[in-house]
């Protein structure tokens, strides 16, 4: 394999630079060339492609978001759009491609090969902490320490109040921002995707606490909740405590930007080397991903379908912790 392209798709997460700095390093100190796709898919069918060598990633270590940018496409989704990214390819020399982001960009990156065969290596690149085969994303330290900065001081003016805040973080489908967010804030109740709990529940919660002289409460609910967001949760309760002061915070995509934390730069290194080294080595169709602290290759097929699930000791912590 003399070239290879590199490539950030769907939402950013800190960390992603710490990746596309390794994967450039890794493929020159292997003599392979290095072209960055500008924009993800929608770059790849318009040939944005940029040459990248080692100087091209100095100083980027450190920064939040993608040099590369990101972006979506729905033409990719296309059999047309994927033979114009082919063809883009093809007439640019590229023989195989790293891809960094999520479900969505495995699963493009998965019908893309089936049909023309141009070898693929992932790199788990999301906050939300989701993809099965790997214990942790690039992003995700960062985020839940942002929202957990964001949390601590809105403890201190719950705290003043005497209010209930009901505080969203990022979680479309899981809750893994959440969880950690619950237990190292000091949250009283956690509303997850991938369990059930009632607003009927918090609302005993929280009534529960009153009568044991509880002035002050966070309620730390996932986007994706299946009881809605934190300002319809806390419309519902509100309605059945009016005594009760609530306000409600949602921190949004602050979770997304930022400079990655050390364990994200460090694991963003860790497996852009062997994003590079597994297509070396004749991986394709596969993420790279750490198990038990080991470097394990986990077929697209299974990191798109299979669900990475919570560990329910984590809500037991909560609850333990909160009385």
């Amino acid at each position: 394999m003399k070239r290879i392209g590199v490539f950030t798709s769907g939402g950013d997460s800190p960390g992603m630079n710490a990746a596309i700095r390794a994967v450039v390093r890794t493929a020159t100190y292997h003599g392979i060339e290095v072209y960055g796709i500008m924009r993800g898919y929608s770059g790849m069918i318009k040939g944005e492609f940029v040459r990248l060598d080692s100087a091209s990633v100095s100083n980027t270590v450190q920064k939040g978001g993608t040099i590369l940018k990101s972006a979506r496409s729905q033409k990719f989704t296309t059999k047309e759009g994927r033979q114009e990214a082919f063809d883009q390819l093809v007439n640019n020399g590229i023989e195989g491609l790293v891809a960094i982001g999520g479900n969505g960009t495995f699963t493009g990156a998965m019908v893309f090969e089936e049909e023309f065969g141009i070898p693929t290596v992932g790199i788990p690149g999301t906050i939300d902490n989701d993809l099965y085969g790997t214990d942790y994303t690039i992003g995700y330290d960062t985020a839940v320490n942002t929202a957990l900065e964001c949390i601590d001081k809105i403890r201190d003016t719950a705290d003043s109040h005497d209010r209930c805040f009901f505080v969203e973080v990022m979680g479309r489908d899981s809750g893994y921002i959440a969880i950690p967010c619950a237990i190292g804030g000091g949250a009283e109740i956690v509303m997850i995707p991938e369990t059930q709990m009632s607003t009927d529940v918090v609302v005993d919660t929280l009534q529960t606490g009153w009568k044991r002289s509880k002035t002050s409460f966070i309620v730390i609910v996932a986007e994706g909740d299946e009881e809605g967001n934190a300002t319809n949760v806390a419309a519902c309760v509100k309605e059945a405590i009016p005594k009760l002061d609530t306000r409600v915070t949602v921190i949004g995509h602050i979770q997304r930007g930022g400079s990655p934390t050390a364990a994200d730069r460090l694991l963003g290194s860790q497996i852009g080397i062997a994003a590079v080294e597994g297509l070396m080595n004749g991986m394709h169709n596969v993420m790279a991903g750490i198990v038990d602290k080991k470097l394990v290759y986990t077929p697209f097929t299974d990191t798109v379908n299979k669900k990475k699930l919570i560990n329910q000791s984590f809500m037991r912590m909560v609850e333990i912790l909160s009385v």
